[in-house]
């Protein structure tokens, strides 16, 4: 009976500490999609470098995560940057060295040929 209650309650906290690193990823994911519209940048995908128990925090015991996310600049080279988490909180977040997107400079197309860009009033806006 008490071996039982033991293995029920260690199921209990396995899934417990499951939950929180899928919501560490999941503020992780919705971090670096702001963080990248707010560098101008492309968001391409995140995923987690590692993960290890730690003690503190709001929880007491929880993870300690490491996420990578890739992000383009021009849509063809990609660079990997990292978000450091203690529980649900970002601790750090690093970011490579990249080039300044070029998107106003981008070629549109011209009024011969017609397309989004031509200003002959297509409906592809």
């Amino acid at each position: 009976m008490m071996a039982d209650l033991l293995i029920i309650l260690a199921l209990i906290a396995v899934a417990a500490l499951f939950w929180q690193l899928r919501q560490m990823a999941e503020i992780a994911k919705q971090f670096a999609i702001r963080e990248c519209a707010r560098q101008n940048v492309q968001m391409v995908s995140v995923a987690q470098e590692n993960a290890r128990p730690a003690l503190g925090g709001t929880t007491g015991i929880g993870w300690k995560a490491d996420y990578q996310f890739e992000f383009s600049t021009d849509g063809i080279n990609n660079y990997v940057g990292t978000i450091n988490m203690h529980g649900t909180r970002i601790t750090k977040i690093s970011w490579p060295i990249f080039p300044e997107p070029e998107w106003q400079s981008a070629p549109q197309a011209g009024r011969k040929f017609g397309g989004c860009g031509s200003g002959c009033g297509s409906s592809c806006r």
